[in-house]
Formats: C-alpha cells, structure tokens, sequence
C-alpha cells in the first residue's frame, strides 16, 4: 500500500516576512538585554583610542563571572555626582524619539545622559595620586607608563581643584571597597573619577571590546601592559593579585559567540535548503 504524502502549505511571502522581523527584532531585544550591547560614543574623552561616532561592542555577562581589572575599558551607568556628557536634544520630534527608543531596544541607540565609557585605573584598594617627579600617574607608589593609550594629559600647571578634572595633579585616593577609579584617554578634556568620584562596580554595564563601527576602525580593545606587576592592593591579597592569576580578557567574546553564532546563522540556512526540504512532510 502506498503512502500518501501530504505537503505542509508552505507561507507566502507576505505573511513569512513580517513574522521573520519580529522573531528577528525580539532576538535582538533579548541579545541587547543580556548578552551584547553596541554603544555610540558621544564625547572625545576616550579619543585616540575611540573617537566621536565609533561604535563599540559590550559584553555584559563576563562581569557575572568576574570584577573588572586595570585596564580595561567599560561602560557605566554614573553617580548623581557625574554631570551627563550626552545631553539630548528636548527638541526632538516624536518621529525621532520613536526611532531612538526603538533603536535603543535593538541596542544601536546613543547612550543615555548617565552613561559613560573609560578606561579602569585602580580598583578597590588601590591608592591613586598624581603626579610623581615625571608628572606619571602612581598606582599603590608606581608609576604608570601611559604611553600606549593616553592622548593627551592634563596640564600641571594648573593648580588641583577637587571639584574640577582641569588639572593633571590630585592627593592620594584610597579606591573605596565595591568601587572603582576610572579615568578618559584624553585626560584634557575627560570629566572623570579625579573630580566625580569613584563609580560602584554594580553600575557597571559591561566592558567594551571591541570597536565594530566605522568598518575602516574595526579593532579590539585589549588590556595594555601598563599595569602588569603593579602591587597589590589593600583589598586584595599578593597571592591572587596580578599579574599571576589576570583573567584571560581576549578570551571574552567566547562567551558569546556559541549564542551568536546559531542565531546569525539559523535563518540564512534554512532559506538555502531546497524548497522541497523545507517543507514538512506528515
């Protein structure tokens, strides 16, 4: 007796289309929430490292696992002592509120008003002052040698304000425990941890490693060796300080990519099969 088979009708168009959009957009929504972020940035207190416009990815899951360490660069939420760097345009027209609410879900919206990305220099414990007698910045006594990421410092010249970021001179700053002292590239005209106060490792959203946009700035954004064989902080015993046991930060993006990788791929897989074989057969 022969089998009858009977062919599953397949979607039009019409209907696929939509349905694959919003399957799409909440994918991204749930990648955004969790996972990976993509941050604009709006200031050039991180210049040369990343200038206005750049696009940076943030993974927001290896702080699950792990504290942020000297040298990387992050993205935070600020205190109510930090005054906003990106102001938005009261303005805007519904359309374009629309658009960056919309953009914001997806994660390719302009950071809020309290958001912020710098580089980590000391974490809890830590004590930090400026400057030594070749104007460097100390960590815990050492001097660090900035020169692979700090574009252009502060003057020392102008006397140290507590409430200002203008001068390049600051007192000893004990890191406060669950907080961090974090500082911009462009230490001119960066707003940062010298004159706003240190941030709570719980506003921390994720580290930014990568920069994916403009495509002709594709790179990452790895750990200097600045900091390598500092002494250890207060807070944290020599024996599990670094430089011994520094987690692994290149190896970042792994958490991510085995979820990545199936939903990137998934849809365009399906659409290459024949047609036959994407139908179900009963």
């Amino acid at each position: 007796m022969q089998m009858v088979q009977r062919r599953r009708r397949q979607m039009p168009l019409w209907q696929e289309l939509p349905l694959l959009l919003v399957v799409a957009f909440c994918l991204a929504v749930l990648i955004r929430s969790f996972l990976l972020q993509a941050f604009f940035i709006p200031s050039g207190s991180m210049e040369e490292t990343l200038l206005v416009g750049d696009r940076v990815l943030v993974n927001k899951v290896v702080y699950d696992v792990r504290d942020p360490i000297r040298g990387e660069v992050i993205v935070f939420r600020g205190t109510d002592d930090w005054a906003p760097e990106n102001i938005e345009d009261p303005n805007l027209g519904f359309a374009a509120k629309l658009s960056r609410t919309v953009g914001e879900l997806v994660g390719f919206g302009r950071p809020g008003e309290k958001d912020f990305i710098k580089r980590v220099i000391g974490v809890p414990g830590d004590r930090i002052a400026c400057c030594d007698e070749q104007g460097r910045l100390t960590v815990n006594g050492q001097a660090l040698d900035e020169s692979s990421y700090l574009y252009v410092d502060s003057p020392l010249d102008v006397p140290p304000n507590p409430n200002e970021c203008r001068s390049r001179r600051f007192g000893e700053i004990v890191v406060e425990p669950g907080r961090l002292f974090v500082m911009g590239d462009h230490r001119l005209v960066s707003q940062d941890a010298r004159c706003q106060g240190s941030v709570p490792i719980e506003n921390v959203i994720g580290r930014a490693f990568v920069i994916v946009w403009p495509q002709d700035r594709w790179d990452g954004l790895p750990v200097p060796g600045t900091f390598d064989g500092l002494p250890p902080s207060s807070a944290t015993p020599a024996a599990v300080d670094r430089p011994d046991t520094v987690p692994d930060t290149s190896g970042d993006l792994v958490v991510v990519l085995p979820v990545l990788i199936p939903l990137l791929f998934a849809s365009r897989s399906v659409r290459s099969l024949p047609a036959e074989r994407r139908r179900l057969r009963l």
